[in-house]
């Protein structure tokens, strides 16, 4: 037979059958049947039973409700949802079995708890919706109200769908069920933590488009320049729909939605997020070493959320980076401004996320204390602000309305520390609320005469060891010990008896007694009213709190870049529309770092679109080559970013994409071994690469054999000069690529100098003008702590392999074209036949060198 309390379990359960139902009994979530035994085994808690009434048990595992959050977080990072579920009535009040029900639904995507949530980045929940090569998107943060959409079109949808998605990093996407198991929802389960299928109705053209006018408050979406996007209003009604039912709040704190205009701005695929380290290493996923571990000083969470995302997408647009720099150069120059204004940023608040917990009716008193003393410091930092002659600067701080009414009004009510809990009372002030004032002066009365009780009785009835305490099942009592019994007087009456004593009350005492515990029973039921009421009215004035947290995130990230720029001697770009990138004196931001103050050898570089838009450079291991190719990428992109540089001097013309090529990685999840990682990162490029791009390329061709590796970085240099035009550092160990500077205008080549003194080799950091004279991997080999045996025999069998010139790549840069002027000049060789039977018109670049190859092979054995 199964119990009424089962019976409940039961009904909810079925409302959310995909969800782990967490079931509010006392002080503990308890979970049943298949829940208990995955939070079990995923919570490593102890799995118990429970009876049922006829003779069978049923699974049973339970965590504490003040703990719920740290069990909650394990869960969510192992992709599971949860339905907590709560008593919805007063226990005192209900007749039979309390009611419950779901209060709120927790996913990865729609997690708002500051203790589940990294205060430094937003939690993106993201919907995507596919049809006829087309793909609608959209993307909110539930703790902040972010709310994007938009919509890709073209052969390649979905892979700049993926690109995009990977940006903003969603914890979770949702597709129409209809979608499972497709293709594309197969890409994405492979890009994106959790999927999750939602219902086909929300998706309806239709539907959606009124869910979201509806909830603006708007007849159409032409406001928000949604009106011709018909996937991405699907995807953003969906999305809607979704927060709506799992949150069961009317999400007031998603007051806008603004339109994603996918391809605009400085575009950075995940491949070069990965390879610049920008938000953190490649190697082991850590923070420090990257570049937002240099460059995050903000002051709030709101600017260090809101720093990532510039770095993540820098402009175009030379008017407004130059807006930045000019904010950024004023913040410099002026070290009282700077400081005033980041002690300011520093006592302020996350606002951002404190009108997420308004909206869903989860902000409690220390919440509006917080967000009072933010909105108390707003009118220090205007005045700070508007001293600035930089128009960006007085824009932010006119852009923030006045909230002073609203922050008076908070810290009129609330009391200095409330408690955590809105119900407890403690949390109105006094003076606040006249009847509040009255209750709490009747229970502080009352428990005076109750205090002073003890000291009367003791006199009266002589026994010295008498005391008066309190406890929630007898409420206050008269303790009297066993010996003391015989002086207790007639008028005690005894309420429970002990091992060594007895309790007693008196009339009076009773009386008291409810005079206490029913004022402070009204009292903390007053006071919550009273909260309630002033979270209501706080709450209706959501769009001022939303514009003040975006100024205020913006001076911050403005008055980080200035700290930076003063601590780690960085100068402003000049940034222009230009085809040159001219850096004297760039180092690597990070590398510097960590090398410490004056050890890093800065560089110069020079790069335009006709007589050096690629670089060819050659060396050996580790004297510094992708070290100098990616600082020129990092500085490019801090400029477009309207940060200041490390340089002695800039000028950046804008670049629309950066991409890179660095390094070695496999995906075994996608079953491609290193090089066909390589050739597909490489392919990206060449497809997607203009003559406005940089492009970093850092040994292409090394993951297969010398000659196929030679030719296929010969082919791909010839094809970025010929057919894209973009500027270009390429690091390479084919030193026989050099050549190409002599047949192709554009073409310089460019070495790290290095000193070899005996068998020592010095690596000078320094970036030289012509090729290097050797690769030296064997003397790098030594470095590393080879033995010297292998050392030495691998000296020897380079010997022979370059004498025989067979195997290693030449040592002299120009022999391969000396040999193919050589051969062409042949006018009677009996393979000349063969050459005239060749297309050259019709075969590929990479085609042409392995013909030669052939050729030359021949060639030598005739």
């Amino acid at each position: 037979m199964t119990t009424p309390m089962l019976s409940q379990y039961h009904q909810i359960k079925r409302e959310h059958p995909d969800k782990i139902l967490m079931f509010r009994l006392g002080d503990f979530y308890e979970m049943f049947y298949d829940d208990a035994v995955i939070a079990a085994r995923e919570l490593d808690i102890v799995l118990t039973s429970r009876p049922t009434g006829n003779d069978t048990r049923i699974p049973m595992a339970g965590v504490p409700y003040h703990a719920v959050d740290t069990y909650l977080s394990k869960l969510l990072d192992k992709g599971y949802r949860i339905a907590l579920c709560d008593q919805v009535e007063d226990a005192r009040q209900a007749k039979g079995l309390v009611k419950r029900a779901v209060t709120r639904v927790v996913t990865p995507g729609t997690v708002i708890d500051s203790a589940l949530l990294d205060d430094k980045r937003n939690n993106y929940i993201g919907c995507v919706v596919e049809s006829e090569g087309s793909i609608g998107i959209a993307l909110a943060d539930a703790s902040t109200g972010e709310f994007f959409a938009g919509e890709i079109h073209g052969k390649n949808s979905r892979e700049t769908a993926i690109e995009e998605l990977s940006r903003y990093a969603p914890s979770e996407c949702l597709i129409p069920r209809s979608h499972e198991g497709r293709d594309f929802h197969l890409l994405l389960a492979r890009n994106v933590a959790t999927i999750t299928p939602w219902e086909e109705w929300a998706y309806d053209t239709e539907a959606a488009y009124k869910s979201l006018c509806e909830h603006f408050k708007v007849n159409s979406l032409r406001g928000f320049d949604l009106e011709e996007l018909k996937l991405g209003t699907k995807a953003a009604g969906a999305l809607l729909t979704y927060l709506s039912k799992t949150q069961m709040t009317e999400l007031q704190h998603i007051t806008s939605i603004r339109r994603l205009h996918f391809g605009t701005g400085l575009i950075i695929d995940s491949s070069t997020r990965r390879n610049l380290e920008l938000l953190k290493r490649a190697s082991d996923g850590s923070t420090k070493g990257s570049l937002i571990w240099v460059l995050d000083v903000t002051q709030t969470s709101m600017g260090s959320r809101l720093l990532k995302k510039w770095l993540l997408n820098p402009l175009t647009d030379p008017d407004r980076i130059n807006e930045r720099l000019d904010a950024v150069e004023v913040l410099s120059c002026d070290p009282v401004m700077r400081g005033e204004l980041r002690e300011c940023l520093r006592q302020t608040y996350d606002i951002e996320r404190i009108v997420g917990k308004l909206s869903y009716g989860t902000a409690n008193a220390r919440d509006l204390l917080c967000l009072a003393t933010s909105l108390s410091l707003l009118p220090r930092i205007k005045q700070t602000v508007l001293k600035a002659r930089a128009p960006l600067l007085v824009q932010l701080a006119t852009s923030m309305p006045d909230t002073q009414q609203l922050a008076a009004l908070i810290l009129a009510a609330i009391t200095d520390d409330p408690p955590a809990t809105v119900t407890d009372g403690g949390i109105i002030r006094d003076g606040f609320h006249q009847e509040i004032d009255a209750l709490r002066s009747a229970s502080e009365s009352g428990k005076d005469w109750i205090a002073q009780l003890e000291v009367s009785e003791r006199e009266r009835t002589q026994i010295r060891s008498l005391r008066v305490g309190y406890n929630k099942v007898f409420g206050y009592y008269i303790e009297v010990t066993k010996p003391n019994l015989h002086l207790v007087p007639p008028d005690y009456i005894r309420r429970q008896t002990l091992a060594n004593a007895e309790r007693f009350v008196t009339e009076k005492l009773k009386e008291y007694e409810e005079k206490v515990l029913g004022a402070e029973s009204r009292l903390c039921e007053l006071e919550y009213e009273v909260f309630c009421k002033l979270r209501e009215e706080v709450c209706s004035h959501i769009p001022k709190f939303q514009a003040v947290a975006m100024a205020v995130a913006e001076l911050d990230v403005l008055s980080t870049f200035a700290e930076i720029a003063v601590k780690y001697n960085y100068k402003r770009p000049e940034v222009d529309r230009s085809d040159v990138i001219e850096i004297r004196g760039g180092r690597h931001p990070v590398v510097e770092r960590l090398l410490g103050e004056g050890e890093y050898v800065p560089n110069d570089t020079f790069m335009n679109s006709s007589d050096s838009r690629l670089l060819l450079i050659t060396g050996p291991n580790m004297a510094g080559k992708s070290t100098y190719c990616r600082q020129v990428a990092l500085i490019t992109l801090m400029a477009q970013t309207g940060s200041f540089v490390p340089a002695d001097a800039a000028r950046i013309g804008v670049v629309d994409r950066i991409f890179t090529r660095v390094g070695a990685h496999d995906d075994l999840s996608m079953g491609q071994s290193t090089f066909m990682v390589e050739m597909t990162e490489l392919s990206n490029i060449l497809r997607n690469a203009t003559d406005k791009s940089l492009i970093v390329l850092d040994e292409i061709g090394r993951g297969t054999s010398t000659y196929d590796g030679l030719a296929i970085a010969w082919a791909v240099t010839e094809y970025i000069l010929d057919s894209i035009g973009a500027k270009t550092l390429f690091a390479t160990h084919y030193r026989e690529l050099v050549s190409i500077e002599d047949t192709h205008e554009g073409v310089r080549n460019h070495s790290v100098a290095i000193e070899k003194r005996g068998d020592e080799l010095i690596f000078l950091r320094k970036m030289v003008k012509g090729p290097a004279d050797g690769s030296y991997g064997i003397d790098v080999a030594r470095l590393a702590g080879l033995p010297p045996s292998v050392v030495d025999r691998a000296f020897g069998i380079l010997e022979v392999l370059e004498r025989a010139d067979r195997g290693k790549p030449e040592r002299r840069p120009k022999r391969c074209q000396m040999t193919q002027l050589t051969f062409l000049q042949v006018q009677e060789h009996p393979i000349i036949e063969e050459l005239r039977s060749i297309n050259v018109m019709n075969i590929t670049p990479v085609e042409a060198i392995n013909i030669l190859y052939d050729l030359q092979q021949k060639a030598r054995r005739k």
